[in-house]
């Protein structure tokens, strides 16, 4: 079993599991299919805990939102 998860606070879990039932929703509402959204989160996470690679796709992130933001591009 991973050690980080092992370690985890359970109030942190639980915060967690919250923020992630949300993060489901609001992709789900937006037309994602579960398949999708299981992808999108496995890939933030692994992401977030040093993939590979990890600042040039965080950088190209930025740059997306960034530009959706600005209005340049539309979802």
């Amino acid at each position: 079993m991973n050690p980080q998860i092992q370690s985890e606070n359970p109030i942190e879990m639980v915060k967690n599991l919250e923020t992630a039932t949300t993060e489901q929703e609001t992709l789900a509402q937006s037309g994602f299919s579960p398949d999708e959204i299981i992808s999108l989160l496995w890939l933030r996470q692994w992401y977030q805990n040093g993939g590979s690679d990890r600042v040039e796709v965080v950088r190209r992130l930025e740059f997306l939102k960034l530009m959706v933001a600005s209005g340049k591009i539309e979802l």
